[in-house]
């Protein structure tokens, strides 16, 4: 019986602390729509377009081959996939870290090998 109540208790400190483990901060996933020198419009997945500030603080991040380097704001291009750690400040994002990828369909592809004749 106290394995139990132990191992719930255990759980539910767990669960809490995934709950809270951002604070205040909100994650903004999407496509990059637009960008400029110290902002982007990001398109989410259900279709709502977020803005999203820069500042002098903010990460960027390129992630390749499950690999992130560090990067610039200039890196980035609409159509790039983004997953964003956010402030909220006077109803507006300030972006903390920014990680970025090139989609699948616009990385460079490899062509087929032809087919050899017979």
């Amino acid at each position: 019986m106290k394995l139990r109540l132990s191992l719930t208790g255990l759980l539910l400190a767990v669960a809490m602390g995934a709950a809270f483990a951002h604070g205040s901060k909100v994650h903004v996933k999407g496509t990059v729509e637009k960008i400029g020198a110290d902002a982007m419009v990001v398109k989410t997945s259900d279709g709502k377009t977020v803005e999203v500030k820069f500042s002098a603080t903010t990460v960027f991040l390129s992630r390749s081959n499950n690999e992130d380097k560090p990067a610039r704001a200039s890196d980035l291009a609409a159509g790039y996939l983004v997953v964003i750690h956010a402030t909220p400040k006077d109803n507006v994002l300030d972006a903390d870290e920014i990680k970025f990828s090139v989609p699948t369909a616009a990385k460079t592809a490899v062509p087929a090998p032809a087919k050899p004749k017979s």
